[in-house]
Parts: C-alpha cells; sequence; structure tokens
C-alpha cells in the first residue's frame, strides 16, 4: 500500500524547540537553529519509519484565524512565538523547497486545516484514483484524531503510537467523529477553550456514549429523557448550551480550505531523494546527511 505522509509543520516545530539545546547556525553562531535541526531529525526518523511514497508538509499562518473571530478568547492565554524559533520556521520553509517536498499554509487557516483539507482530498475517489493510498499523519496535537478513519492515522512521536480507529476507541472510549463533541463539553484548556462547568472527561464521554452526540444529547435533555448526569450537571448543560455548540464548532477541521494540491507534485521522486544528503550538508547538519545516506544505501528513505 503506498503512504502519504502529512506533516504538522508548527507542531514538530514548536516541540524541538523546547526539546534540543541552543545550536548555532553555520550563517551565523548566533542564530539558533535548534528547531530546524529537531524538525528535520523528525522528518528523516518518519522516512525511515514508514518509507512513504509522498510527503508534503502544512503550516499555520501568521496572525488571527477564523475562529478568533468567532471566540476571541480562543488560544489567547499562548504565549507568543518567540522570535528565534519564528525565524526557523522560514528557515524551515526554505529547506523543503531544497529538498523538494511540498509545503501549504492559507491566511486564515491553522495547519489543521490545510491537514484536514488534503486529507479529504487524497480519501476522495473523485480525486484520488490511488483507492490504496493511506494518509499517515505526523503531528503531537492530538486534535487531529478526529480525521482518524479507515486508511487515515495519526501518528507521534512521544510518545510513539499510531492512532488508528481502534486505538482512538481505546483511549477515549469514543470514535472519532465524536471528538468534536466531546471537545464542546470537556473543552480543551490548550487552546483555551473552557467547556462546560463541572464537566470532566468521564462525564463528557459518560454522555457521549449514552447520547452519540451533542445534538442527540441536548435533544433527550430537552424531551426529559433519561441521561447519565445528576439534575446539577443537567441544569448546568442547559445553561451552557449554546457555548457548547459554540466549542464544538471551532474545534471542528475544516476540509475545504482552497489550496493548490496536486498528488503527483507530493511524489517523492528517486531523482529528488538522492539530493537530500547534500542539502542537508550544505546547511551544516552533517549528522542528518549521515543519516539519510544511511538510509538511502539500505533503501529506506
Amino acid at each position: 500500500m503506498e503512504k502519504f505522509l502529512l506533516i504538522d509543520s508548527h507542531s514538530l516545530l514548536y516541540r524541538a524547540y523546547y526539546a534540543f539545546p541552543f545550536l548555532s547556525s553555520i550563517k551565523n553562531e548566533k542564530d539558533n537553529a535548534n528547531a530546524v535541526y529537531g524538525f528535520f531529525l523528525m522528518l528523516i526518523k518518519a522516512l525511515k519509519r514508514i518509507n512513504p511514497d509522498f510527503a508534503a508538509a502544512a503550516f499555520d499562518s501568521a496572525g488571527p484565524t477564523f475562529r478568533h473571530k468567532e471566540y476571541k478568547e480562543y488560544k489567547a492565554k499562548r504565549a507568543p512565538c518567540p522570535k528565534d524559533l519564528s525565524c526557523q520556521i522560514e528557515e524551515a520553509k526554505r529547506i523543503l523547497n531544497k529538498l523538494k517536498i511540498p509545503f501549504f499554509e492559507k491566511k486564515g487557516y491553522e495547519a489543521d486545516d490545510i491537514i484536514g483539507t488534503i486529507t479529504s482530498l487524497i480519501r476522495s475517489a473523485s480525486f484520488n484514483k490511488r483507492t490504496e493510498l493511506e494518509v499517515i499523519i505526523l503531528s503531537s496535537d492530538l486534535d487531529l484524531l478526529q480525521l482518524v478513519e479507515e486508511k487515515v492515522k495519526l501518528w507521534t512521536l512521544k510518545p510513539d503510537k499510531f492512532y488508528d480507529l481502534r486505538a482512538v476507541e481505546e483511549r477515549y472510549g469514543l470514535k472519532p467523529c465524536q471528538l468534536l463533541d466531546f471537545r464542546g463539553l470537556k473543552g480543551d484548556p490548550s487552546d483555551n477553550i473552557p467547556g462546560i462547568p463541572g464537566i470532566g472527561e468521564k462525564t463528557a464521554t459518560a454522555l457521549l456514549k449514552a447520547a452519540g452526540s451533542l445534538e442527540k444529547l441536548y435533544s433527550s435533555i430537552e424531551k426529559g429523557e433519561s441521561v447519565p448526569a445528576s439534575p446539577k450537571i443537567i441544569e448546568k448543560l442547559k445553561k451552557h448550551k449554546n457555548q457548547a455548540f459554540l466549542f464544538k464548532e471551532i474545534s471542528r477541521i475544516e476540509k475545504d480550505v482552497a489550496v493548490d494540491f496536486n498528488l503527483e507534485e507530493c511524489w517523492l521522486r528517486e531523482e529528488n531523494k538522492r539530493i537530500w544528503p547534500w542539502v542537508f550538508q550544505e546547511e551544516g547538519f552533517f549528522s542528518l546527511s549521515a543519516e539519510i545516506k544511511k538510509q538511502q544505501t539500505l533503501g529506506l528513505a
């Protein structure tokens, strides 16, 4: 089965920035290159592990997104991007260009939305004639689990875990399509989405297991039907109904962003892969150059 590696670039760059110590740039010893190094180290690990036939990267756009317009507190508590990380994001794009690995971004949207759109396009029968093409999303962001379906997996490097349909249900007790409802009830502190007061993971899971969805849950409540919650929780659900649906909606990953995506342009051609060791060597990442040479010798990249 052919594989498409879809990289959540901001997720990996942020993780690398805080995981690796300062690494001086080959261009200027005062410039930090730790995030770029860590990003491509993780990419090389992915190439070795899954040996994809296609690859592309997605980036967040600068500035507010459509979600900020719907909910002004969205991600309001996040610290601004460190200046030396912001510079490295642009460096990562430049090197991806040299490696001939396409990257995508769109003003007003997050990398999640780009990933959702590309995944949807790849899985579309009218777009993709390769019916056996599997999508593997590389990210540490579990918000992307809502995209998991047959032949679409999320891979996190730490912990090293592949999330397929079964793994999502084992972790949450819910299907990927129910995770939006879950966030509508429980919220997500990392995105500054508070959820419904008094509803935690266990209560949200129990409610959705019983009802199936947020819409069906509120239908049952309005009809006076039995739901697995105390009268106090039911009153909170009634009081915060609009917020629950708002939080669900802003958590939804878009799948119809206008991106100029061409599957064949993401094909990892052998003639392009042959230049990768020299690209890393030119950038001063000699250990990455040596590792990719080794993988290519073994037929793993």
